[in-house]
């Protein structure tokens, strides 16, 4: 029977046991019609069909060891880890050589983070399996789980010697070789493997992505190309080389490729965006920010989004705009730090004093207790005329940041500006200890402060 007529075959038994529900009408279907049924249900997620099928089976064929493996699988599904136990001790003893009675144990003992166990279960249905493809495939993902990366892709490239189009695999062993940071070893298994299979554009897209690491930029480009060739439908093959144009400059390039993405499917904001910033550096202001408006559109949770636009104002110095967008944002994603950061900063920039400090305050509150954001926001408050609060901020900084001349001269400030003599001298003390150069920042913000003779004096010593 070739795969058509079998397919049609399948579909037709799916097409019977759905209408059999509907009518209510028992049907006889063989075991292996069952099995199809049962697969298909599993693959699409639908457990509840899946269960009602694994029943009808059961009820017509009680026998049948695969139908009650499907039923143990639907138990560790469902996380009935005892019933799939029980059930597979009973399966053993009548089948002891079944392979699949030793996968599903695996997959339990797995579930249970037991994955030497597991592995070791997997060894021995190895030894009893004809089709070893995909027992190499669940050793590799146990291995993963145990962080041990070459024995992992070890058993996935046993896999895909068994099956050279398990791409799932060939996906894992670039990952194992990217986790061990080994991209000359990637490049050359990926050669070796394209030298038997010269058309899988899998393993092009992946060659071109270990070349665009290494920045041999000219050699990823021939591998996306060779991706394309292969499969001209390849959307992941056109924006990697897009983004390989973009490191050559070669920007008008870059966005045709990332143009034949939006017509091959529906419009992605990654692509959109990088379109966007392609016509940006090229000057077409006009172009840029339509598909800039198209990105956030597109995904309004992408924040490069709102960033790109936000930052493409700014640099116009069109501050106005870019504050309007970065509140939208904010409106979208209010616990987003760098939404508020550009909030900060752009709203510095048009002196809105008070909004600017709300901004810092709220990246604090988030938990960014980066040094500027200390001091900017702490700048603010005293431009405010918010001595106390100031102060309260910079000793707050100073708990981050123990040894720090820039807090300590601003507190030394701050305490003689509210005649805390004591506290103000200590300070000063300090900021000179840690890094005298800094004195500056107390003679730009508080000039009178330091041209005081007590100031002066300690200094000079």
């Amino acid at each position: 029977m070739d795969f058509s007529q079998e397919e049609e075959n399948d579909n037709l038994s799916l097409t019977k046991f759905e209408s059999m529900l509907k009518t209510n009408n028992v049907l006889f279907f063989d075991s292996n019609e069952f099995e199809n049924i049962i697969h298909h249900y599993l693959n699409q997620g639908k457990v509840a069909l899946a269960k009602k099928a694994i029943k009808l089976g059961l009820e017509q064929h009680p026998t049948s060891t695969n139908l009650k493996l499907f039923r143990v699988e639907v138990f560790v599904f469902e996380n009935d880890l005892t019933k799939a136990n029980e059930l597979l001790n009973e399966l053993y003893v009548l089948e002891p050589s079944n392979e699949e009675i030793y996968i599903q144990k695996a997959n339990i003992l797995s579930k249970e983070d037991k994955h030497q166990e597991a592995i070791d279960i997997l060894k021995r249905a190895l030894s009893l399996a004809e089709d070893t493809a995909d027992i190499y495939s669940l050793i590799g993902m146990e291995y993963l789980f145990l962080d041990q990366f070459d024995l992992a892709r070890d058993h996935f490239m046993k896999c895909l010697e068994a099956n050279p189009e398990d791409y799932a695999s060939l996906y894992n062993i670039i990952y194992c070789f990217d986790f061990l940071d080994k991209n000359n070893e990637a490049i050359e298994y990926l050669n070796s493997y394209l030298d038997k299979n010269p058309y899988c554009e899998v393993a092009w897209h992946q060659l071109g992505r270990q070349y665009y690491e290494l920045k041999e930029y000219e050699k990823a480009l021939s591998a996306y190309d060779f991706a394309i060739i292969s499969d001209d439908t390849f959307i992941g093959a056109y924006l990697e080389k897009g983004k390989v144009l973009e490191k050559l400059k070669l920007y008008n390039e870059a966005i045709e490729n990332y143009s034949i993405t939006l017509s091959l499917e529906d419009p992605t904001s990654f692509a959109l965006l990088r379109i966007a910033s392609c016509h940006e550096k090229l000057g077409n202001n006009e172009l840029a920010i339509q598909y800039y408006y198209k990105t956030v559109h597109e995904d309004p949770l992408l924040d490069k989004g709102w960033i790109a636009i936000t930052k493409f104002y700014s640099k116009n110095k069109n501050y106005q705009k870019a504050l309007y967008y970065i509140n939208k944002a904010i409106n979208i994603d209010g616990e987003n730090i760098l939404y508020w950061k550009y909030y900060a900063k752009i709203n510095h920039k048009l002196n809105f004093l008070e909004e600017a400090e709300r901004g810092y305050k709220r990246i604090l509150d988030l938990g960014n207790y980066e040094l500027e954001t200390w001091l900017v926001r702490g700048d603010i408050l005293l431009a405010l005329g918010e001595q106390q609060a100031a102060t309260f901020n910079f000793i707050q900084a100073a708990e981050f940041y123990p040894e720090n001349a820039e807090i300590e001269f601003r507190l030394a400030g701050l305490y003689f500006q509210l005649i805390e003599t004591e506290k103000a001298t200590y300070h000063l003390k300090n900021g000179l200890r840690f890094d005298a150069e800094q004195i500056i920042i107390l003679e730009e913000l508080f000039p009178e402060v330091y041209e005081s003779l007590r100031v002066k004096k300690m200094i000079s010593k």
